[in-house]
């Protein structure tokens, strides 16, 4: 299928950092903003008229995002950009009214121009003193994974197990310095053999146990180590650059559909080598549910991360490599995109 054929002079592209942007068509080259690039974007939608058609159908009205940037925060609202400069991330994403907050400054400040450059140049992942939990065996593929790289060590019970018990699996993740944003690198350890991304939903949660938003979450993980022996966990799932988060927080009242899908391709050598999908109504269990259990004996006084768990999961013969570009997208949050260290 030629991916160009019988496309609008403009598309509508949904670029790494999740934004929506006006870009014009030349043959096969797309100009981004004086830049040259060849081959299609992670998405695109044709343009038909500003306002209408399935670029407009993509945007919640409800719903607007935040960047951590080197320069500031940004907030993105209806395609323009407000930067926050001399705010602390810590103090103003640990709001249980931060959408509002977000509403009335952006009524009050005049969009930046040149916004764009700093999230090309300087996005951050959206994390400062956070913490970054995630959920285990919480969709079908997941546990029935599991429980087929723990066989021969025993441990696939105790998979089959939690994915039937009334309290879920949940663990520590990494803190930011473990972590990267879209663009970053992340890693596979040297003593691994088995190696892949888990991308998952990842929920931004206030100190008072409130969901504000929703980021993507790219939880590298060891299945070999891991399926040696389930105590391994914590070092199959935890080390430098285990985590990929971001682009940004999509801030929204409301929750995300259960049709809400996440898609995953990873890119080795210009090729696809991987490509999964999974709706958000395949986790078994609710994201208040996974919520509630971990604020339960824990307190986070700068709010937390939580990962909600992976439906995706690449075939046993699959492992990454050295430079493979993990491609993450949840509409309408945007695309976490990792290379692998």
């Amino acid at each position: 299928m030629d991916l160009y054929s019988d496309i609008p002079f403009y598309y509508v592209v949904y670029n790494q950092t999740g934004r929506w942007c006006d870009v014009p068509k030349t043959g096969n080259v797309f100009e981004i903003r004086g830049a040259w690039a060849t081959g299609p974007p992670a998405a695109y939608f044709p343009w038909y008229d500003r306002g209408t058609g399935p670029a407009q159908d993509n945007i919640n009205p409800n719903g607007m995002k935040l960047y951590k940037t080197s320069e500031g925060i940004i907030i993105e609202k209806e395609r323009a950009l407000y930067l926050l400069e001399g705010r602390d991330w810590d103090r103003f994403v640990n709001d249980d009214d931060l959408r509002a907050k977000m509403t009335g400054l952006t009524e009050r400040m005049d969009p930046v121009p040149d916004a764009v450059r700093l999230l090309e140049d300087g996005l951050q992942a959206p994390i400062q003193s956070q913490e970054v939990w995630a959920s285990g065996v919480t969709y079908y593929n997941s546990k029935l994974a599991r429980e087929a790289e723990s066989r021969d060590a025993g441990g696939g019970q105790f998979y089959a197990r939690v994915y039937q018990a009334e309290r879920p699996e949940l663990f520590f993740k990494a803190t930011r310095h473990r972590t990267v944003g879209s663009g970053g690198k992340v890693a596979i350890r040297e003593d691994s053999t088995w190696d892949v991304p888990e991308p998952e939903l990842t929920l931004a949660i206030t100190s008072s146990g409130k969901i504000i938003g929703y980021t993507i979450g790219n939880d590298m993980s060891s299945r070999s180590i891991e399926g040696d022996n389930p105590l391994y966990l914590p070092q199959a799932k935890s080390y430098d650059g285990c985590a990929g988060i971001g682009p940004g927080i999509y801030v929204t009242d409301e929750p995300l559909s259960g049709e809400t899908v996440i898609r995953m391709n990873i890119i080795r050598s210009g090729k696809t080598v991987f490509e999964g999908s999974v709706p958000l109504d395949q986790m078994k269990r609710t994201v208040e549910e996974l919520v509630s259990w971990l604020y339960r004996a824990c307190s986070f006084p700068h709010g937390c991360l939580l990962m909600t768990g992976t439906g995706i999961v690449p075939p046993a013969d699959f492992t990454l490599q050295s430079d493979d570009e993990i491609q993450i997208t949840i509409d309408p949050i945007g695309t976490l995109v990792n290379s692998v260290g």
